[in-house]
C-alpha cells in the first residue's frame, strides 16, 4: 500500500489508525532501531521529490526519520542506501537526495537550536555575560548552564562551580554543556558581543532547548562523546 502524502515513514501508529502525540517513538528508516521521536531527525520528502533536513519535525507532507551520525548518513547516500530505502517506502524512485544532505542538515539543526536560544532570550529567559550568570548562579536560579565549544576551561570550571553551590551539589561534578557552536554563532545569532557562556532561569525553557540540541548532539555524535570517560 502507498504511504499516504501526510504519514511519515518509522511513525508508530495506534489502534484507530492515528500517530501518537508528540513524544512518542519512531523508527530509523537506516537502522530500523526505535527511539524517541525527539532523539531523531526527520527528513522531508517534498511533492517535487526532493528530499530536505526538517529540524523542527513541522513541515507538512511526507518524510522520514533518521537517527545516524553524519557521516553513517554520508555513507548511506553514497551507497543509494538511504535513496533505496525511502523509493521502496514511497513506492517512487523520483527522489533527489542531495550529496549535501549531511551538511544541510547540520546547518538545519544548529540553526534550530540558535533561533530557540533566540526566542527565550526574547522572553526574558536567558540570561547572558559571565558575572550575571555566576550571580544567578550562586543564589540558585539557573537551570541550565551552556558553554560555547571554543570557551575556555577556566572560565567554564568557575561557573560551574557556582551552579553547584547554588544547587547545594558541590563534589557532584555537575557540569554546564558544551555546546557545538562557537561564540561567533551565538554572538551572530544573539545579536550580542562574545556570547561565551549562556544560562537560562526556567526549567521548561532548558526543556524546549533540549529537544534541538539533543537531535544536533546525537548528528555530531557530541552526546555518545560527552558519555565516555
Amino acid at each position: 500500500m502507498r504511504n499516504p502524502r501526510n504519514d511519515t515513514l518509522g511513525s508508530p501508529k495506534n489502534d484507530a489508525g492515528a500517530s501518537p502525540e508528540k513524544g512518542s517513538e519512531r523508527r530509523c528508516v537506516l537502522t530500523g532501531k526505535t527511539s524517541a521521536r525527539d532523539d531523531l531527525v526527520r527528513l522531508a520528502v517534498s511533492p517535487e521529490g526532493h528530499v530536505l533536513p526538517d529540524a523542527l519535525a513541522k513541515a507538512p507532507g511526507r518524510g522520514a526519520w533518521i537517527g545516524v551520525l553524519k557521516a553513517e548518513l554520508a555513507e548511506a547516500i553514497a551507497s543509494g542506501k538511504l535513496k533505496g530505502v525511502l523509493s521502496r517506502a514511497f513506492k517512487t524512485g523520483d527522489l533527489n537526495v542531495p550529496e549535501d544532505l549531511p551538511t544541510r542538515t547540520e546547518a538545519a539543526l544548529k540553526k534550530a537550536v540558535l533561533e530557540r536560544l533566540g526566542l527565550e532570550m526574547r522572553s526574558g529567559r536567558l540570561i547572558l555575560g559571565s558575572d550575571r550568570i555566576a550571580n544567578e548562579a550562586r543564589m540558585g536560579a539557573v537551570a541550565a548552564l551552556y558553554h560555547a565549544a571554543d570557551a575556555k576551561e577556566d572560565g567554564c570550571r568557575k561557573l560551574d562551580q557556582a551552579w553547584r553551590v547554588g544547587l547545594d551539589e558541590e563534589g557532584s561534578g555537575l557540569q554546564g554543556e558544551r555546546l557545538p557552536l562557537d561564540r561567533e554563532a551565538l554572538s551572530v545569532a544573539l545579536g550580542r558581543e562574545n556570547v561565551v557562556h549562556l544560562a537560562l532561569a526556567d526549567a521548561k525553557s532548558a526543556q524546549r532547548v533540549a529537544i534541538p540540541l539533543g537531535r544536533l548532539q546525537t548528528f555530531l555524535g557530541a552526546a555518545h562523546a560527552a558519555a565516555e570517560p
